[in-house]
Formats: structure tokens, sequence, C-alpha cells
């Protein structure tokens, strides 16, 4: 079956970074695009960045354009989000998510299947 599980969150001062790694496995890793998401406490789920199957095509939310970079390694099964410059305001569960083809969205039900998430808290 299907499972995607994200490591690397923490805490981390504000203007530090993350590294959050998502290890996918039960297909074929290759074939679809990646995406992550977070949510914070009382807030909606928000899209962060997706990544297409060869990654060669990224997308990211206005709020972490130029500081957070989305990348994977399909040898690994692995999709990345690097976050730098990191805000307060960036403080939430991030979870990655696998499309339901090889094209990249930044809507939550283009996604059918979830990691458990992982919590980034920033401190000011």
């Amino acid at each position: 079956q299907v499972q995607l599980v994200e490591s690397g969150g923490g805490l981390v001062q504000a203007g530090g970074s993350l590294r959050l790694s998502c290890a996918a496995s039960g297909y074929t890793f290759s074939v679809y695009a990646m995406g992550w998401f977070r949510q914070a406490p009382g807030k909606e789920r928000e899209f962060v960045a997706a990544i297409s199957w060869s990654g060669s095509s990224t997308l990211y939310a206005d709020s972490v354009k130029g500081r957070f970079t989305i990348s994977r390694d399909n040898a690994k099964n692995t999709v990345y989000l690097q976050m730098n410059s990191l805000k307060p305001e960036d403080t939430a569960v991030y979870s990655c998510a696998r499309t339901n083809d090889s094209s990249i969205s930044s809507r939550y039900d283009y996604y059918n299947y979830w990691g458990q998430g992982t919590q980034v808290t920033v401190s000011s």
C-alpha cells in the first residue's frame, strides 16, 4: 500500500533553516507529482509547494516563494522541502502528499495520499 513518511521537523529560531523529507513506498514514485501542505492550529490546510514527476516543474505558495525549495530524488523515492529564513508564521504541521497523476497542483483535492505530518515550530 502507499505510504508517505515525513521527517525533519523540529523547533528552530526565526531566521533558521530546516529540511523536511518525505519517504514514499508502495508505488512507482517517479510517475507521480508530489506536494507539501501545512496546517497551523485553528487554520485551514494550506498549500506550500509541489513538484512534477521529473522535478522539472515546481509550484510555490506566495508566502514561501524565495525561501522554500522543493526537490525530489526519484532514485531514493524521496521528496524534500528545504526551508530557509523561517518565520514564526511558518509554524505548522507539514504533510507531504501524492497526486493522482503526473501533473502538479496547489489544490488539496488533487492529492489522494497523505503522510501523517511533521511538526515545525519557529520561535521568535
